[in-house]
Formats: structure tokens, sequence, C-alpha cells
């Protein structure tokens, strides 16, 4: 088999394509480098500059590698940006996964997994989130995640592909120092930021009906994550399997906004106390995963825990921090 895995040179792209080669996988990714990194890829991973949105280029990809399956990563993914841009949200995110689709189905590949989110839950009152509780996005991000699931569902049945939702919760950490996010829009990078700046991380609210008054969020390593498609990838390459799966990817376990952290101050050394700012519209306080249909249908649970995570990221962020000096030396 080959699996063609879109936004293959992103921060969790880049992840899924080294844990699928390392379990001897063959894999081809596709990715526009808006925000993608070549480096980021083995050597021997070819890699096609184009987006999801390109039909021609997605139809030539397909037929020259002989595209058995695909893993659709690529997508754009800041709340805030879909909140001042949401046209753009939803033609890129859901316009190239039908465009995707139709070369799929065009091209007789018949699996298909789709990287969705926690996002298409929106705020829900619940202890334990599974993948029964009501959908009901507050973003436009999380609508065309929503949306894209079911397309793909809608997809699937049409056309005999079997698929896979996995909706993520909170990713972070690095495999390697040079896989990790160098964006800075995720909480971990985002403290980093603050430290590598002088400046005290920030807490938006510390009034919420948790234990500490801040936020509590899922967090799961990259590392699992990547893992997790590549058992939802043999999952579906199973000829005996069901085809139509929605999985929670997360490791069932809740962090407060202050635990965490508390945990990147015990990494970098800097323990300064946070400055608490007003909330932030749409925060829910505490969305956490149940993670038992993904550990009953794939076999696979989250293996690493959050100080992982933390000091991964961190060994990552330096790297960065250190190859953007020298540069500008």
């Amino acid at each position: 088999m080959t699996w063609l895995i879109t936004g293959g040179a992103g921060y969790i792209g880049a992840h899924v394509v080294r844990s699928m080669t390392g379990a001897g996988e063959r894999v081809v990714a596709l990715d526009d480098l808006s925000a993608g990194v070549p480096g980021r890829l083995p050597a021997d991973v070819p890699l096609v500059r184009g987006s999801s949105l390109d039909g021609a280029t997605l139809k030539r990809v397909l037929a020259e590698h002989e595209v058995t399956g695909v893993l659709h990563l690529a997508a754009r993914k800041q709340v805030a940006e879909s909140v001042a841009q949401p046209t753009r949200y939803y033609r890129e995110n859901v316009g190239g996964l039908a465009t995707l689709l139709d070369a799929v189905a065009e091209a007789g590949v018949r699996r298909f997994v789709f990287s969705s989110s926690a996002a298409v839950y929106g705020d829900p009152r619940v202890d334990l989130i599974t993948e029964d509780t009501p959908c009901a996005p507050v973003n436009p991000y999380g609508e065309t995640k929503l949306a894209g699931e079911w397309l793909v569902r809608a997809a699937g049945r049409a056309h005999g592909i079997a698929t896979a939702c996995l909706r993520y919760f909170n990713v972070a950490g690095a495999a390697a120092p040079e896989l990790a996010d160098t964006g800075v829009f995720n909480i971990v990078p985002m403290v980093f930021d603050r430290l590598t700046r002088d400046e005290a991380p920030r807490v938006f609210g510390d009034d919420y009906p948790t234990p500490d008054g801040t936020c509590v969020r899922d967090y799961i390593h990259v590392a699992d994550l990547a893992e997790a498609h590549l058992a939802a990838a043999r999952r579906l390459s199973d000829g005996d399997a069901a085809g139509d799966l929605t999985m929670n990817i997360g490791r069932g376990e809740g962090v407060s906004v202050r635990e965490l952290i508390t945990a990147i101050g015990e990494v970098t050394g800097d323990k300064r106390a946070p400055l608490v700012e007003p909330r932030r519209p749409g925060d829910a306080p505490r969305a956490v995963a149940s993670a038992a249909r993904a550990r009953e249908l794939l076999g696979w649970s989250a293996r690493r825990s959050v100080h992982e995570m933390v000091d991964s990221a961190w060994r990552g962020w330096r790297l960065h921090q250190a190859r953007n000096t020298t540069e500008h030396q």
C-alpha cells in the first residue's frame, strides 16, 4: 500500500509520516508549504508541493504514486483566524476536502483517515467527552471540521470508502527536536515564547468552576497522536474491519492551565508566577476526552506523560531558537 499524507510537512503531519514509515508503510506527502517545512521529512519520502484545492495535482499524485489510502491533515486551524476569515476556512477546509474526495473516488482509493478536532463539540458541560456527546461547535474552525466529518462519511457511503475521523484534543511535544511546533498558537509554545522574552506566562481567567479556577484540558503527545493515525490506517486496511469510524484521540486525563504552567516551570527552570488576565470568550471550563473507543477499536492508547510533552517541546523550542539566532548573526 501507499498512503498519501496531505499536510505531511506540517508539525503533526511530519510526525505521522515518521510513524508510518517507521512501521514500514510507503508514503508520499502533499503540502502547500504555507506552514509546512520540507526539512521535517525523511529524505526518501517524496514531497509534492500542492494544495488539496488543486484537483489536477491531486489526480496526478494519486495516479503516479499508485496511492491506495489517504490521511488528510491539511487544513487551516487557528480559531481566531477562522472567526475573522470564515469564508476562507470553509473554502480551504471544506472545499479542499470535497476536491480531494472527488479525486479519491475517481482514482478508486478505498481508505481515508480524516483529521478532525475536539472543536466539533464546542462547549459541552460534561466530565468526559465521548463520541456520542452532542456536537455544537462555537467557531467557524470547529464548524468546518464537523462539516468535514459529514462529508467524509457521505463520500464513504457513496463510493465504498472505508473512513475514520479522528477528533484530536490538545496536541503538544515532539518526537525529535527538529520536528517541534514552531508556531506560537498553542499554549505550550505560547508560554515558551513569553519566557524567552523574559515575560511571565499568562492565564486567561482563574475563576472557572474547576479545582484551581483555570481551564482544564486533555493534552496528548504528538507522537502518541501519530501512532493513532498508524493504528487507524491499519484498521481500515483490515478487510474484516468496519469502515465508518469516529474516535476521540486524547489521554482521557484533565490538566489545568495552571498545572501545565507549573510543569513548564519545572522543565525550563523559570518558575515565575503567571499573570492572570480576563477570560477569553468561548473558552470551555473543561474539555477532557473519553479515550475508550480508540482503545477498543484500534488497540491504541496514549503512553506519554505531560512532563514528556513539555520536556520534548522545550528541547525543540531551544533548537529552533538557536537556529534563528545563528541565521540572524
